[in-house]
C-alpha cells in the first residue's frame, strides 16, 4: 500500500525510535510504543491513506474508521493499565487537516465516531493517564477535537506549517459572508479568529511552543527539545488531570470570570 507521510507519521517514528506499529488497525491510524521520561508511553497518529475505504478521509482527515479506531486504541490502553499503580502516558501526535466531510460519513454517524474518540481521550485523562497532544502540523476542526484536544497538556511547534482552527479559511469566509482577505484582516485584531500559532498561544491552551529547526526532518537538537517538553508535560499531567491550566492566559480572563461566577451561583 502506498502511503504519503505527513508530519505526524514522521514524528511518531522518530519519537518511538522506529518501533513496530500496532497490528490490526486501519492503515490511517498508526500506534507505536516508546518511552517518555524513561517510562512506557503510547504514541498515536492519524496519517494519510490514499487507499482509505472512505475517499474523504484519504488525506489524513479523521473520519469514521479513524474515530472508532482511536477510541478502540485509547480504551484498550485504559483497560490494560487498570490495575497499574502508574498509568502509561499517551501522546497524540497531531497533523490532521480536517474531519472527513461526506454524505456517507454523515449518514453512518461520524459525529458518534469522533465523539467516541474524544470521550476515550477524556476517560484516559480522568483515569490518571498523562495525555499530551503534540501538534506538529495542522490541527483543524473536528479532527483536532477527536484527536488530541482532550489532552492534559498541548505542545505545538512554532512553525508556519502549524495551523489550529475550527475550519479552513475558505469555509470560514463563506460562513461569515466575507472574503478570505477580509477574514484575515479581522483576525489581526481578534485572536480566536486567527490561524497562526502565535495568536493561538495567547488563548492559553498551549503548555509549550517550540522552535524546531527542521519539523519535517528532525535533527538531534530538535528531538532533544521535543523529548524534554514531553517529559515536562507528562510530569505536570501526573499531578493535575484537569484542564484548568488553560484559563491562565490574558485572553482567557473572561472565560475564567464566567466560571468563577457560575461556581458562586451553583
Amino acid at each position: 500500500m502506498s502511503q504519503k507521510l505527513n508530519r505526524a507519521a514522521i514524528w511518531l517514528d522518530k519519537l518511538t525510535a522506529n518501533a513496530p506499529h500496532m497490528a490490526g488497525l486501519c492503515a490511517s491510524v498508526q500506534v507505536a510504543d516508546g518511552t517518555v521520561d524513561g517510562k512506557a508511553a503510547r504514541f498515536i497518529a492519524v496519517v494519510p491513506d490514499e487507499n482509505n475505504h472512505y475517499p474523504r478521509a484519504k488525506g489524513g482527515e479523521v473520519g469514521l474508521l479513524e474515530g472508532w479506531t482511536l477510541a478502540k486504541v485509547v480504551s484498550e490502553t485504559i483497560a490494560e493499565d487498570a490495575d497499574s499503580a502508574e498509568k502509561r502516558a499517551i501522546v497524540a501526535v497531531i497533523d490532521v487537516p480536517s474531519q472527513a466531510y461526506g454524505r456517507r460519513e454523515e449518514a453512518f454517524g461520524i459525529h458518534q465516531a469522533l465523539a467516541g474518540a474524544a470521550a476515550a481521550y477524556a476517560n484516559a485523562r480522568l483515569a490518571g493517564h498523562p495525555v499530551v497532544g503534540l501538534i506538529v502540523g495542522k490541527a483543524m476542526s473536528g479532527a483536532f477535537l477527536a484527536h488530541g484536544y482532550q489532552a492534559n497538556r498541548l505542545i505545538a511547534f512554532n512553525d508556519s506549517g502549524v495551523m489550529i482552527h475550527a475550519m479552513g479559511k475558505e469555509s470560514a469566509a463563506r460562513i461569515t459572508l466575507r472574503t478570505v482577505e477580509a477574514l484575515e484582516k479581522l483576525a489581526a485584531s481578534i485572536p480566536p479568529m486567527a490561524y497562526d500559532i502565535s495568536n493561538y498561544e495567547t488563548l492559553g491552551l498551549l503548555s509549550a511552543l517550540l522552535d524546531i529547526a527542521s519539523p519535517e526532518a528532525p535533527e538531534s537538537a530538535d528531538m532533544d527539545k521535543v523529548n524534554a517538553a514531553l517529559v515536562t508535560a507528562v510530569r505536570e499531567a501526573r499531578t493535575d488531570n484537569t484542564l484548568k491550566n488553560r484559563l491562565n492566559a490574558k485572553n482567557r480572563h473572561s472565560s475564567a470570570l464566567v466560571r468563577e461566577r457560575m461556581r458562586a451561583v451553583w
